[in-house]
């Protein structure tokens, strides 16, 4: 467990992305079977461990130490597992130490798998009375399921290969072929078998991604361009038989959408955008808040489906039967797809249109007038490219619509995580009415540099109205410039609007609160 604690431990302190997978590389190559396969199913989001819940954790920190010191604590510090880690009192009964191989992260996963909902507190504050700070909250960690250590799954897979020096995409292509804690994987890994073979499995491919345009002009003769649908990407795999819908992250996402694997009996890899259908629109596209009401959701019911009923906008083929297509040039795929079409069911699939401009100069005069609400931009795919995983050089570009941007006024503040679980960088911020009345239009955490962050949290600290658990509320007299992607109608808050990606734009320090844009004036942009 020891080993696993440091490895979460420099994963949290260390900043540069290089020196994170020299971390998980390290480990890998050095940590034991099977704890390193099961450090690899928690860093990838894969260990599920039932029986423990938050609240559990805050009851057993309750019963140990002062609970006006706890809340106090856990509100300085912003995260559950950190605050109890470090506040653990041992118990003054406890029972002989633990033999060392109980504690190995293997041991303790094994425990924790088989322990009731009832007993899983008594079971979890053992094992916290022989561990110390670093172990606890690691365990803390893999109890709750959330580590947040600054990694995605993707990154964890690329220290593991890094590891062996293996190529992550040959990594991603065998990982739904296996389970925790993979031990085909380090056989393959170090050379004791082959490769882990997913044939006869809906396994997922790599997706090809795409640079944003930077140069001024690209020359229409070489790419087609096609709309940029605002839903999320994903890849449908179907072998005749079975049919997975994954994500770009390669998150199996066939529970949260099931009509649309239902729907899909081809033997063939489809890459798309899954969108759903706009009640006012005539089943077109409606916008990203309609989808989010589907998204992370592990089963989903009737009435919600019918409510928002999904769809997919098909982009790119890359397997068809056992053929794959992927080496091919996107002019032969292209006609490809358009021949799969019509056997595939018209309710749940249909095609990214091609955008017709008879130069660079129309194709930029059409996207700036598009304001559709499913539309985010433009894919520029060059024709003779083949289908190959990650962001290569001048074959794909995505030309995102430019932003819209709004004068808000910053209304409360919550602590981040990880990093910044010590700072204030969560906002939640709003725009006046017409009878001077300032509503939440939208919350975000990004887009200002370590040292406005810096200034942000002093502001915070020392501008706190109010206080309501972990979110303070602040004066109304900070302007912050939002820069957003689109805007759409929301009946889940009280302005009746919510914002596609807002980020930080300018901190307004100059600008009086009172002249901070209105609501009446953000419904304008609705599209």
């Amino acid at each position: 467990m020891r080993q696993f604690s440091q490895l979460l431990d420099g994963l949290v302190y260390t900043r540069s992305r290089n020196g994170k997978l020299d971390l998980i590389a390290r480990y890998m190559r050095e940590a034991p079977d099977p704890d390193r396969g099961w450090a690899l199913a928690a860093l990838t989001g894969n260990l599920d461990i039932k029986a423990v819940k938050a609240s559990a954790i805050g009851e057993m920190i309750r019963a140990r130490t002062d609970p006006v010191l706890y809340e106090m604590s856990r509100d300085y510090v912003g995260d559950l597992a950190e605050t109890v880690a470090l506040l653990w009192p041992k118990s003054e009964d406890q029972p002989a130490e633990i033999d060392d191989g109980s504690l190995t992260l293997s041991a303790i996963i094994d425990r924790l798998h088989s322990v009731s909902r009832a007993a899983a507190p008594t079971v979890l504050a053992q094992m916290m009375d022989h561990l110390d700070a670093s172990g606890r909250f690691a365990l803390l960690k893999l109890a709750t399921g959330g580590l947040r250590v600054g990694i995605s799954a993707r990154l964890a897979k690329t220290g593991f290969a890094q590891a062996f020096d293996l190529d992550v995409d040959d990594v991603e292509e065998c990982w739904h072929a296996l389970t925790p804690p993979y031990t085909a994987l380090f056989d393959w890994a170090e050379g004791r078998s082959d490769r882990p073979d997913p044939a006869g499995t809906p396994f997922f491919r790599p997706f090809m991604l795409a640079h944003p345009l930077e140069a001024d002009s690209v020359d229409l003769a070489d790419y087609a361009a096609e709309w940029k649908w605002d839903g999320i990407r994903i890849q449908i795999v179907g072998t005749g038989k079975e049919t997975r819908l994954y994500s770009r992250a390669g998150d199996d996402i066939t529970g949260s959408f099931p009509e649309i694997a239902q729907a899909f009996a081809a033997h063939a890899v489809l890459d798309g955008e899954l969108l759903v259908k706009g009640e006012f629109q005539g089943g077109e596209a409606a916008s990203f808040n309609a989808l989010q009401q589907r998204l992370g959701r592990k089963a989903v019911t009737a009435k919600m489906m019918a409510d928002y009923p999904a769809f997919v906008r098909l982009y790119d083929i890359l397997l068809h039967a056992d053929e794959d297509l992927r080496a091919l040039p996107w002019a032969d795929r292209r006609p490809r797809l358009e021949a799969l079409l019509p056997s595939l069911d018209q309710d749940r699939f249909d095609i990214s249109a091609l955008i017709e401009a008879s130069d660079f100069e129309a194709l930029a005069e059409i996207r700036a007038g598009a304001r559709d609400a499913a539309i985010e931009g433009v894919m520029l795919k060059r024709r003779d490219s083949p289908y190959v995983a990650g962001r290569k050089a001048a074959l794909w570009y995505k030309w995102k619509r430019d932003p819209l941007t709004a004068d808000c006024v910053m209304m409360y503040a919550q602590r981040g995580h990880g990093k910044r679980s010590s700072f204030y960088s969560d906002y939640t911020f709003g725009c006046w009415t017409e009878d001077g009345e300032l509503l939440p239009v939208g919350k975000a955490y990004s887009g200002f540099t370590d040292e406005e962050l810096k200034w942000l949290d002093r502001f915070v600290r020392n501008n706190t109205l109010n206080r309501f658990g972990p979110v303070r509320e602040v004066e109304k007299s900070l302007v912050l410039e939002v820069a957003f992607d689109s805007i759409h109608d929301s009946k889940r808050h009280k302005s009746g609007l919510a914002m596609r990606f807002p980020r930080i734009a300018r901190i307004r320090r100059d600008k009086p609160a009172a002249e901070a844009d209105t609501v009446e004036g953000l419904r304008k942009l609705v599209s």
